[in-house]
């Protein structure tokens, strides 16, 4: 009986590592091709790994919460029918990438490798062995990672699911929960307190049984999501010369707009938000001031300015697994209800944990909502592979002076970073000039 070897591939974000989540199967397991295998974390988004083979499971070469390379061994299975060994899997380090299976008619196709739809397991569980890690809960991985997030013991958590699952909203709920108890808890008294010695004692004087670090401080492991932001982070500040600027604006007429708009029923399947108003607002700015959704790009014959004439519009979402920056691919080509449409799937994709790689590659500009978090203002670092970034702060009713009069109104700030090598003082002036008449005077998009 032949055994082949899955090795972990590059899925096709060119990265080297990931982590291992969940195996879905176990040894002694039949599986066939396409059924899924493992769940992965890479530096971007979970993926589910089908199988390349029709076998049986032999060992499981990973263990869950592993950082493997790509091209590494991770599963065998026995009396596969497949691929041989050395063409799965492989890396692109000097060995072959994963081939494709053949397409039995099912549509489905190895993650990675040219899919053309949702992978989908046609093997059927048995019933007395649902896919889960704690006996009587039933979750989905997503929501398995996100109570890992969040510290949450799924036995703790009540299922609100038609089927009897935990869902997303049992999580944070629990996790909320417990985050008030721990809250008003009266904080533990460490069994030695820390000593305090004088500035002129010698170091001979201080007690053997003083605290160490390592009791009361906690090292935390820097990958996936977390590696990544700081790698991109850390590249941009230094490559790209920032430059902030900022101004406040009355709001008044966009919240009267967003009101209006919720109220429409060509709006009453949509999640409306003044977020909305204030991409809409951006993307007009950047027809008017086309630099700030320019690039600067080294080549080889030395730097170039790369002009855009599409919006990938960036929106920045804090979600359980860290920071993502998924875009809207032609933003420009959106009304004011496809917009809407595409703000709302895509807050709901990343809130679940369902973000691909293709949804944050190719980004033009980035908006980041810190008024989400009660925030006025901020100096945000420019997502890399762009020129700009611009902030909506939190919009609250504040005085202002109308016509002499001091009123209040709803007032927000626009602040925005932009790489000066690319954009001078007068466009990106400019640009946030036009996003705050915008939010001023919504009625200017009918031009």
């Amino acid at each position: 009986m032949s055994t082949q070897t899955f090795h972990l591939p590059d899925v096709g974000e060119g990265l080297t590592e990931a982590e291992i989540v969940q195996w879905r199967v176990a040894p002694g397991d039949d599986v066939a091709v396409n059924d899924v295998l493992v769940e992965i974390e890479t530096a971007k988004s979970l993926v589910e790994l089908p199988s390349p083979f029709t076998g049986r499971v032999g060992d499981i070469l990973a263990a869950e919460g592993a950082t493997v390379e790509v091209g590494a061994a991770i599963i065998t299975i026995a009396g596969g029918e497949g691929e041989p060994d050395s063409d799965i899997g492989q890396s692109e380090h000097g060995e072959k990438a994963a081939e494709k299976p053949a397409d039995d008619g099912a549509g489905a196709v190895l993650v990675g490798y040219g899919t053309g739809g949702e992978v989908k397991s046609r093997r059927r569980k048995p019933a007395e062995k649902p896919v889960t890690k704690a006996v009587g809960v039933v979750a989905k991985p997503p929501i398995r990672k996100l109570a890992r997030d969040l510290g949450v013991d799924l036995a703790d958590v009540a299922p609100s699911g038609a089927a009897g699952e935990v869902t997303r909203d049992d999580v944070v709920r629990h996790a909320q929960q417990a985050s008030v108890f721990r809250n008003i808890a009266t904080p533990e008294v460490p069994a030695e307190r820390e000593l305090s010695i004088p500035v002129a004692a010698s170091a001979a004087s201080v007690p053997s049984a003083a605290p160490t670090a390592d009791a009361r401080e906690e090292a935390i492991t820097v990958k996936g999501v977390r590696k990544a932001t700081a790698n991109a982070m850390t590249s941009s500040a230094y490559t790209a010369p920032h430059v902030s600027v900022w101004t406040d604006v009355d709001a008044t007429r966009t919240m009267e707009l967003v009101k209006r708009l919720k109220a429409s029923p060509d709006f009453a399947d949509v999640k409306i938000s003044p977020l909305l108003i204030f991409s809409r607002a951006v993307i007009w700015a950047l027809r008017r001031t086309p630099m700030i959704n320019a690039a600067w790009v080294e080549t080889e014959n030395g730097a170039e300015i790369r002009m855009r004439h599409y919006v990938n519009l960036g929106i920045a979402a804090a979600t359980p697994r860290g920071l993502l920056v998924p875009n809207m691919k032609d933003a420009q080509d959106l009304n004011m209800r496809g917009l809407a449409k595409a703000l709302e799937k895509l807050t709901v994709t990343a809130r679940d944990g369902k973000t691909t790689p293709a949804d944050q590659q190719g980004g033009t500009f980035t908006i980041t909502n810190i008024g989400v978090f009660g925030m006025d203002a901020g100096t945000p670092i420019i997502n890399p592979g762009e020129s700009g970034i611009i902030a909506m702060g939190t919009i609250r009713q504040k005085p202002w002076v109308v016509d002499g009069e001091v009123r209040p109104r709803y007032v927000t700030t626009v602040s925005g970073s932009f790489d000066h090598r690319v954009i001078d003082g007068d466009g990106m002036s400019r640009f946030i000039a036009d996003v705050a008449s915008i939010l001023e005077e919504p009625a200017l998009l009918l031009d």
